[in-house]
């Protein structure tokens, strides 16, 4: 008869950017019973994911399950919503193409999309059709969230949040205080292994000596207890992923919007996310772009120039130690990658929470579903680079394994091979790749699809879309409303 394990003593987090403080809160929830402490380590700016300022709407959901309310974010740390990202010029000077998030199309919509409208905006074809409720919404400038207990025109369009980190930060150091998670302050001067292949205690300077039964590497890039472990290793993405250097810009004017972009430039590839408190722009190189053509590029003051050489733990979990987001993977922050990767190997790791007793089929079977994620986003990122105009500017590389395959299944069959652990679904991913400007093959499907359910559907997402634009306020006009309305209760 199988008895109950004994479970944690204690866990210690390493780092204690946003990426540390969630995982001390979640771990600090699922084990009410264990002490939980944070070791600060102020990250540097090369820890994208602790400084990022939006995530993916994966993070919804994360933020509910943990008692994180979209509300607080939103009034507390400058929160607002992405609805879309477009992307400019991959296709070509002038070419536009738009990505948004969820099972967005009814699957005669896709075939027709398939068929007529793929490829992205291309230069000279005008605006197109509108490809989701999201982009209508977007394109006028129109959204509120929908109240979670009643059915709404708005109730199926999935969307993202961005924060000012510094506020969101100081949101989770509440949440954290609240649930008496314990902080240390101070560097690692030595991680001291035992007899085995675990970690048996840190040593913090001028703090003293910490043991735990569970480890958790927040650290950032310098993967501060991972790298420490005997069985570290990397994988190397430095092949398919050509960003060699990346500009942080000074944020800039506050932007209302529901969308943010992605630009591909003579120079590099460049980022902007809409905020209440400002624009956060950042510019990406390859080898051979100076810092005054790059900082020329960028269009700003940078505050910082990190250089970058993408890779991934092999194993993110050895002995003791189990490493997220930057501390596990590198590489270039060309969308919210960053934040989303480490928020699901959060959640992967609640899911497979182990006991003082690891268990080593347990750690395998994290450490596969975290491979696949890391890669899962490998290749994402590396969509963007296999673009002709995107060698131009990056240089040529051969397109290879999972992305070669994607790619030839897209632009021959309209179609997106099953993976698992991807951080976009395999309808997200169709957009991507349309927006990007590959061309989607057609279906067989679609050869023989009956003219009259297609027109059915697209007068149906017609009167969809004019019911959520009844329905939706202006955006800037809501979001206004919503702060005076704070400001008012609180006196």
């Amino acid at each position: 008869m199988s008895e109950p394990r004994d479970h944690c003593r204690r866990i210690v987090v390493v780092g204690d950017g946003q990426v540390g403080i969630l995982a001390a809160i979640a771990l600090r929830r699922a084990l009410p019973v264990c002490q939980v402490v944070l070791v600060g380590q102020q990250p540097t700016p090369a820890s994208f994911a602790d400084w990022s300022p939006t995530a993916l709407p994966f993070t919804n959901k994360l933020h509910d399950r943990l008692g994180i309310e979209e509300s607080e974010i939103v009034l507390r740390a400058g929160g607002s919503y992405r609805l879309v990202t477009r992307f400019d010029n991959w296709d070509g000077k002038g070419s536009r193409g738009t990505l948004s998030y969820g099972e967005v199309l009814a699957p005669e919509l896709k075939t027709a999309f398939a068929r007529d409208w793929g490829g992205g905006r291309q230069v000279g074809q005008g605006e197109g059709r509108q490809g989701s409720l999201a982009e209508v919404l977007a394109d006028a400038g129109r959204f509120a969230p929908p109240p979670p207990d009643q059915p709404t025109p708005l109730s199926d369009i999935d969307y993202a949040l961005r924060w000012n980190p510094g506020a969101y930060r100081n949101l989770l150091v509440e949440k954290a205080q609240a649930l008496q998670v314990q902080y240390v302050e101070g560097t690692i001067e030595r991680v001291e292994p035992d007899e085995g292949a675990n970690i048996a205690a840190i040593v913090i300077a001028e703090q003293g000596r910490i043991e735990a039964d569970l480890f958790v590497d927040c650290s950032g890039p310098a993967a501060t207890l991972l790298a420490s472990h005997s069985d570290f290793a990397l994988v190397d993405w430095s092949q398919s992923l050509p960003t060699r250097t990346v500009y942080l810009a000074q944020p800039t004017a506050p932007e209302i919007a529901l969308e943010d972009r992605v630009s591909l430039l003579d120079k590099g590839w460049q980022t902007r996310v809409a905020g209440r408190d400002g624009v956060y722009s950042t510019l990406g190189v390859g080898d051979g772009v100076d810092r005054n053509a790059a900082l020329a590029a960028l269009g700003m003051p940078a505050v910082a120039a990190i250089g970058l050489t993408p890779g991934r733990a092999r194993a993110p979990w050895l002995g003791n130690i189990v490493a997220l987001g930057d501390a596990s993977a590198r590489f270039e922050p060309l969308g919210p990658y960053h934040l989303d990767l480490a928020h699901r190997q959060l959640d992967l790791l609640l899911e497979m929470l182990p006991g003082r007793e690891i268990e080593p089929l347990e750690r395998a079977e994290y450490n596969r579903r975290s491979v696949l994620m890391m890669e899962g986003v490998h290749e994402m990122l590396a969509f963007y680079f296999a673009r002709p105009v995107a060698q131009d500017v990056f240089g040529e590389r051969a397109v290879q394994g999972r992305v070669a395959e994607v790619v030839d299944q897209f632009e021959r069959r309209g179609r997106i091979p099953f993976r698992e652990e991807t951080p976009l679904s395999s309808q997200e991913q169709f957009g991507l790749l349309g927006a990007l400007g590959f061309e989607p093959g057609v279906p067989p499907a679609a050869r023989a699809a009956d003219q009259a359910i297609e027109e059915r559907a697209k007068a149906e997402f017609d009167a969809a879309a004019r019911a959520a634009l009844r329905f939706a306020p202006p955006y800037g006009q809501w979001l206004a409303s919503v702060s005076q309305r704070s400001q008012e209760r609180a006196g």
